[in-house]
């Protein structure tokens, strides 16, 4: 192992592992990503849902057979450098590091518009620091912290639920499953949906802080999952039956919007909170797995080596971590990325194709390659079927993360 050769301390069982998925997957995309879904799908909101989750499934599938093979941190960075070469972990690490750091900022601008609007720069700052210390006193921590957000977040949606569904407006007869919007418009909708459920990376990307990760991996990886699946259907669905479809995706703020609807309009604050909870949920569980990926690439000399290094009273990657942290704090004081991270979903999309395809090379049995197959086969639809400028864009992040490989390469080799 290159770099400081240092380890992290392994800490997190099953139910940790678990919470810090879901504080990824219930973050603030259940609060937004519906009405943009929607839109795209109309009707066919809950098959583009449906599809989202089957994807998601292969991948996470994938991720927890390799995970116990490669408990290490960095996630489908190791993975695909193990088992496709150095160029492919590399290009998955690119992805994810320069996809969610943009993420982690847009998270934090959510915070503050949220909290303050006014001053949603500097509280923005605020989040991204406070979290850094949460994250650099140790992943423990962290776990707690998220423990804590996740029980928040769930409370708000469940309230949000039982007023949809038990009111007088509620109308299952909005919930027709037809595709209105189309194939199209089903599978954008799932590439849209699609980046709520990515979360479960985060799981794979702490490996190396994980106790008996051969074991406790791939319990959590579909546990979380499943889990954040259930929220979600039951969610959309009760939103559906209030707003409707077209409804929905004129929403810029779907569950506020739905309790409005129903005479609840007293909710709607708390349902506000609950979003900022679950955006600094997310966004803590962001810098996590980005640091750890960063961490991963140091220690093979992709990123600078001094990056490796592991605090000798903490355990964690202390210099990744506030380097991070410092990117997206300066990124969040001075440009609004929220509408300009559509490459995100492609990047996430570009990681798990790795991911799979890794996954295809563990064994050659038909139904050994299944999973990975349609896992893969799904990234790249769902990729190629999102929004033209965030494809463009996102193409354009993977063409100068190659190019800058095959600059190391050349200045390593003269």
């Amino acid at each position: 192992m290159t770099g400081s050769g240092a380890e992290l301390r392994r800490t997190l069982g099953v139910g940790d592992a678990v919470v810090i998925g879901l504080g990824s997957m219930i973050g603030a995309g259940i609060f937004v990503a519906l009405g943009p879904a929607a839109r795209a799908a109309g009707s066919g909101l809950l098959l583009g849902l449906a599809v989202a989750a089957v994807i998601a499934y292969c991948n996470a599938a994938s991720s927890a057979r390799l995970a116990a093979l490669y408990p290490a941190s960095g996630g489908t960075y190791v993975y695909g450098r193990e088992r496709l070469g150095a160029f492919w972990g590399y290009l998955a690490g690119w992805s994810f590091v320069v996809g969610k750091t943009a993420s982690c900022a847009a998270m934090a601008l959510t915070v503050g518009a949220y909290v303050w609007p006014g001053q949603a720069h500097a509280v923005a700052v605020a989040a991204v620091v406070g979290l850094t210390a949460v994250n650099y006193g140790g992943v423990q921590k962290s776990a707690w912290l998220t423990r804590a957000i996740v029980a928040v977040v769930l409370a708000v949606l469940a309230s949000v639920v039982v007023v949809c569904l038990g009111s007088g407006a509620s109308d299952a007869g909005w919930l027709d499953i037809g595709a209105s919007g189309g194939v199209g418009g089903v599978l954008q909708s799932a590439g849209l949906l699609f980046f709520a459920f990515a979360g479960y990376a985060r799981i794979a990307t702490l490996g190396e802080e994980v106790r008996d990760p051969a074991r406790t991996i791939p319990r959590a990886i579909p546990l979380a999952l499943g889990i954040a699946l259930v929220v979600y259907v039951i969610v959309a669905v009760a939103v559906l039956s209030v707003l409707g479809a077209g409804g929905l995706g004129r929403a810029d703020a779907p569950l506020a919007d739905a309790v409005r609807a129903v005479g609840a309009a007293g909710l709607a604050p708390v349902v506000r909170v609950g979003a900022a909870v679950a955006a600094l949920g997310s966004l803590l569980a962001l810098i996590l797995g980005v640091s750890r990926t960063t961490f991963a690439m140091a220690r093979d000399r992709h990123l600078p080596g001094a990056l490796a290094a592991v605090h000798p009273r903490f355990q964690v990657p202390h210099r990744a971590e506030l380097t991070v942290g410092a990117v997206v704090a300066v990124l969040a004081a001075t440009v609004d990325v929220r509408g300009a991270i559509g490459f995100s979903s492609f990047g996430v999309l570009a990681y798990y194709a790795v991911a799979n395809a890794s996954a295809w090379t563990v064994g050659s049995a038909p139904a050994a390659r299944f999973v990975p197959a349609v896992g893969l086969l799904g990234c790249m639809v769902l990729a190629f079927s999102l929004p033209p400028v965030s494809v463009i864009v996102g193409v354009g992040v993977l063409a100068v993360g190659v190019v800058a490989y095959g600059a190391r390469r050349w200045v390593a080799g003269r």
